[in-house]
């Protein structure tokens, strides 16, 4: 159905109106900034529901921080496997304190000023496990953003249905408002002829205010909506809508297959390839690093020398020390495969209980369109004929009318349910990633 463009727009006007004679300057802006959207919306020809996905995509906050985390991850690869920096020696051996040499760096024999430099060396199962934990959070980081940005986009697809169904609800109110209207404006040469009691026009009238309450009730959901809509996606929330929602197709069997790559288990894989490489690091703690060292010392009345050292670390402790670091990374790994599992399930209940739902609604949803509709827009047909000869009264109609409206109104919102739902179960697996 064409969309109708509704609201409060005289209240709005005169609010800007006020606001124009307090600040002239935020008029300005706001004239600026409704330009800028129709050229926007001119050159986009409306929103679509595409749109608005790759518009929350590009503009969504959380996004770019975790676009920043996995580009800072990985450059940071490189630097987990490198060596430390090497330490500079300076130092002075054998400096006498007491005597009258004491002080003094050439007198005394046995006085040597050192300079040297030394390098330490973490075994190599150490550094490789270090750039394994390097890689396994840099994937851990791109999983995160891949079931970000699908959650990011299902959101936008999902407030962009909202708004396009709270705008079919009020076109099919308007539509009854138009009919009132015209019912009002037959009805006193109706009275006048004869032809109709006098109260039937104050009941008319009375339908009228009820249609107007529902009317608020309704443009305050479309705001709702847009707001939401806007908060993702920025000032081309307001743009009318174009298209319709896609009527995808939820296969169900397919669905349970693939439950395993739903796309909040995939951080979990970063995680178990953190919690592993970890257990690798403590391990490699068993096996001790070295470090060499080279000094050139210079004496005053003696030649000068070279020295040359090694070091090795010697874990003779590892009960005390490795292993029990090395159990407390396992019992973690173990935590997160429970929490998989844990996650895995919850969300297998969830698919299942939103598949039912979904059922549910496409049932009743086709009842109504097949059998509700049909008998109440005849029921609206035989009062109105009825009426119009003279054979039943006014409030017949009304009721009839107000009937068939409730059930316009119960279709479309069946309608947004499914639609949501099949957004939902069809953003479960992110097929892409960023």
């Amino acid at each position: 159905m064409n969309e109708s463009p509704v609201g409060m727009r005289p209240a709005h006007a005169a609010g800007r109106a006020a606001s124009r004679r307090r600040r002239p300057w935020r008029a300005l802006l706001g004239a600026a900034a409704s330009l800028a959207i129709a050229a926007a919306s001119a050159a986009a020809g409306g929103l679509s529901i595409s749109d608005a996905a790759e518009l929350a995509r590009e503009q969504s906050p959380s996004l770019r921080a975790l676009r920043a985390s996995v580009d800072g991850s990985s450059i940071a690869q490189p630097a987990a496997a490198a060596l430390p920096d090497p330490k500079l020696l300076v130092g002075v051996d054998n400096l006498p304190v007491e005597g009258p040499d004491r002080y003094s760096f050439s007198r005394d024999p046995g006085t040597m000023q050192r300079l040297g430099v030394m390098q330490e060396v973490p075994n190599r199962a150490k550094r490789d496990a270090r750039l394994q934990l390097a890689q396994a959070r840099s994937e851990r980081d791109r999983l995160q953003l891949a079931a970000a940005d699908l959650g990011v986009r299902r959101e936008a697809m999902r407030a962009w249905v909202a708004v396009y169904y709270a705008q079919q609800r009020l076109a099919w109110l308007d539509r009854l408002q138009h009919e009132n209207g015209l019912l009002q404006q037959t009805l006193p040469a109706r009275i006048a002829a004869g032809q109709a009691p006098a109260a039937e026009l104050t009941m008319a009238r009375q339908e009228a205010l009820a249609i107007a309450d529902r009317h608020d009730e309704l443009a305050r959901d479309l705001a709702k909506a847009r707001a939401a809509l806007r908060r993702l996606i920025g000032v081309r929330g307001d743009e009318p809508l174009t298209g319709e929602p896609p009527a995808w197709r939820v296969d169900a069997a397919a669905l349970r297959g693939s439950l395993h790559r739903h796309t909040e288990l995939g951080p979990y894989e970063g995680l178990l390839a953190i919690g592993q490489a970890e257990v690798g690091e403590s391990e490699s703690e068993t096996r001790g690093d070295w470090a060499w060292e080279v000094v050139y010392a210079r004496r005053a009345n003696y030649d000068d020398m070279v020295s040359f050292q090694l070091s090795f670390d010697l874990p003779l402790r590892q009960s005390e020390r490795q292993a029990p670091q090395i159990a407390a990374r396992r019992k973690e790994l173990e935590r997160i495969e429970a929490e998989r599992e844990d996650t895995t399930r919850r969300h297998a209940e969830e698919v299942e209980a939103q598949l039912a739902e979904l059922q549910a609604l496409d049932a009743q949803a086709a009842r109504l369109r097949e059998q509700g509709l049909p008998l109440a827009d005849e029921r609206v047909a035989l009062t109105l004929a009825s009426y119009q000869a003279g054979r039943s009264e006014l409030a017949a109609v009304l009721a009839a009318r107000s009937s068939l409206l409730e059930l316009r109104l119960r279709a479309l919102a069946l309608d947004a349910e499914r639609s949501d739902l099949q957004v939902r179960l069809n953003t479960l697996i992110a097929e892409q990633t960023p």
